[in-house]
């Protein structure tokens, strides 16, 4: 029994060490390689529950100060979309959105084993931009094609956990799960056809967004010692 418990005493101290050799350099770089999330609501949109994938789309800076970590963060997301609006035989969208993101913030670690989950805060600033079309999803409703520009700016407030596992000294995977608090400015500008009528329209809302998984690897740089 004894040496049992001698055993695991030192593969617990083994792993430790092992773990805060990630923990003793000042600086981590990081590159998110995928994520699933929701994207703010376009228009009347009606499939905001849905989620879209996104590859090599954002990137962090982390200081690391023992088990806390503050890290400035950026996201960026362009991509062509389609989507019902108003109802599903309504009308329906087509164009490209453009989605990114600042963020300043920090990620507190629960242990130093090889296997570190964390929690954390960001605070920062999100954008995003719908240009394209609207036309009518019925063929007897007169054939009329509108253009669209739909942009949201505003404050993003972000809680996250996360899990981060030590593959060599310096080098880590993470992945992480966060919820988007977005406050923005929305202004939605519908122009008819050779522009004989134009509708601007604006509003202050908040909008509650989650993004279940981001993932990608972690470079440590500058050893404290």
């Amino acid at each position: 029994m004894k040496k049992i418990l001698l055993s695991l005493f030192t593969l617990c101290i083994s792993l430790t060490s092992f773990a805060q050799t990630g923990a003793d350099y000042n600086y981590t770089i990081g590159f998110r390689a995928f994520s699933l999330m929701q994207l703010p609501k376009i228009l009347n949109q009606t499939n905001t529950q849905d989620y879209t994938k996104a590859f090599a789309n954002g990137a962090m800076l982390k200081f690391n100060d023992n088990q806390i970590s503050y890290r400035i963060s950026g996201a960026y997301f362009r991509d062509d979309i389609q989507f019902d609006n108003t109802c599903a035989t309504c009308e329906i969208a087509n164009g490209k959105v453009t989605d990114y993101s600042f963020k300043i913030g920090f990620e507190k670690n629960f242990n130093y084993s090889k296997i570190q989950p964390y929690f954390g805060f960001d605070l920062g600033y999100r954008s995003n931009r719908f240009t394209g079309t609207i036309a009518q999803r019925n063929p007897m409703a007169s054939n009329v094609t509108q253009t669209a520009d739909a942009s949201k700016n505003g404050l993003v407030l972000t809680p996250l956990i996360g899990l981060k596992v030590n593959i060599l000294p310096q080098l880590n995977f993470y992945a992480e799960s966060n919820l988007d608090f977005y406050y923005s400015y929305e202004k939605q500008d519908i122009t008819e056809t050779g522009g004989v009528a134009r509708t601007v329209t604006t509003y202050k809302k908040w909008e509650f967004l989650l993004n279940p998984i981001s993932a990608g690897l972690q470079f440590s740089l500058n050893g404290k010692n």
